[in-house]
């Protein structure tokens, strides 16, 4: 959510960066939230008027009746004011909802040293680490091992649930526990506070996580009891401190979580359509964020650190990018993607997004902060990112520690996870 008086008074600001962001139309989206605002202040203002023409009548009432004076024609005389302030009350109501609805439809702004970009073309790589394994032979793509392996099974993936989703079988699966387990257990040791929290979820905490409505199409809900599968863990954890004032002292507070994630992915024909790349469910890791906002920028520094010492640790080469304008998510300032190198594919796949949103979930969700005690509250900033996304990962350890043979080998930090397997064999 943004702040009315930002807008009001960065107006020409805030249309350059919605132009920025590629919306549609943003100077008149802006001129409009702004004529809304003036109105809804114009009625706000009429109402405190009227409300002190009533206050003041009432107590000249109350004179009169006090002295034993008669007073029906005072009475009769603001009458009408309880009537007109109703009607501007329910007036200033639809304006206030016409207003919040804007609002929520247009992205947050961009920091200033984002790139300016129409796409992902416009992104720019700021670092790249580790050399691509040189292979003696072609390395086959993951779909080939998976099947191969019989650790991966498609064909009963959608005999159970339609196109883009699959089976992880025997090592498969133990594989993506491991994963899992030594992720969770890498960031608690980075000082995020494991939570494990529900996998649906109400829709005011999509709202409060900026996922509604921009994203409505791409989420699945139960609509009787009006619960959302979660498309991330990013949206619980949002709302975990939904409408509390936190003190200073308790910040940063930063959390880490799995869940499993369902989108209805909107993909191109033709387009990932082979492999776990791209499916409607998918297993996460999350690292989560509040902070001051004094430093939250030194703290997505830190975050991108994190999100890189897996690839790291994990010996695949990989690289970060920082987004464009054009590219960036719709309640981001700033976003780092990391990718790991897919030599299967010869392609770079993004396990994370590492995003600074600073007060626009936080005013959604009502997340503030004393700086000290008896400071007036305001809002924390947060941030999230991915740690990592498990089916690419999944993806690059497969390709990058294939073997000659058809085999895989298990990457070291893992080996404890998968019982002492060292080796992925049919």
């Amino acid at each position: 959510m943004y702040d009315f008086r930002f807008i009001r008074n960065n107006p020409e600001l805030v249309k350059q960066c919605l132009a920025n962001r590629q919306v549609e139309n943003a100077a008149a989206i802006v001129d409009e939230i702004l004529g809304l605002d003036e109105r809804r202040r114009e009625f706000l203002n009429e109402v405190e008027q009227l409300k002190q023409q009533r206050n003041e009548a009432s107590q000249q009432v109350a004179q009169r009746k006090k002295k034993g004076e008669d007073a029906s024609d005072l009475i009769e005389s603001t009458r009408h004011l309880g009537t007109r302030i109703a009607a501007l009350d329910a007036d200033g109501r639809e304006i206030e909802a016409a207003l919040e609805r804007r609002l929520m439809e247009i992205p947050n702004i961009h920091t200033a040293d984002v790139p300016v970009g129409s796409d992902e073309e416009g992104n720019v790589v700021i670092s790249t680490e580790g050399q691509p394994r040189g292979f003696d032979f072609t390395p086959r793509a993951h779909w080939e091992l998976g099947e191969a392996l019989d650790i991966i099974d498609f064909e009963r993936g959608v005999k159970l649930s339609g196109s883009r989703f699959y089976v992880l079988k025997g090592a498969g699966a133990k594989l993506q526990r491991a994963l899992i387990q030594w992720l969770l257990d890498l960031h608690v040791k980075q000082g995020y506070r494991e939570v494990y929290t529900p996998f649906v979820v109400k829709e005011r905490c999509m709202e409060g996580a900026r996922q509604l409505p921009k994203f409505r199409d791409n989420l699945y809900r139960d609509v009787e009891d009006d619960l959302w599968l979660v498309p991330t863990a990013e949206v619980p954890v949002t709302n975990l401190h939904r409408d509390e004032i936190l003190e200073g002292a308790q910040l940063p507070l930063r959390y880490c979580a799995y869940t499993p994630c369902f989108r209805r992915e909107k993909m191109s024909a033709g387009r990932d359509v082979r492999g776990i790349k791209r499916g409607h469910q998918f297993d996460k890791v999350e690292m989560y964020m509040f902070e001051r906002p004094e430093v939250s920028y030194v703290a997505l520094e830190v975050m991108r650190e994190h999100a890189e010492a897996t690839c790291r640790l994990l010996d695949i080469p990989f690289r970060t990018k920082l987004l464009c304008t054009g590219d960036l998510g719709f309640a981001s300032t700033k976003t780092y993607d990391i990718e790991l190198w897919a030599p299967g594919q010869s392609e770079w796949l993004e396990v994370s997004s590492c995003s600074n949103t600073e007060a626009f979930q936080a005013r959604a969700t009502n997340v503030r902060f004393r700086a000290e005690a008896g400071a007036k509250p305001e809002f924390v900033h947060t941030l999230n990112g991915s740690g990592l996304g498990v089916p690419r990962t999944m993806i690059a350890i497969l390709e990058n520690y294939q073997n000659a043979d058809g085999t895989v080998t298990v990457p070291s930090v893992l080996v404890p996870y998968m019982g002492g397997m060292t080796t992925i064999a049919a």
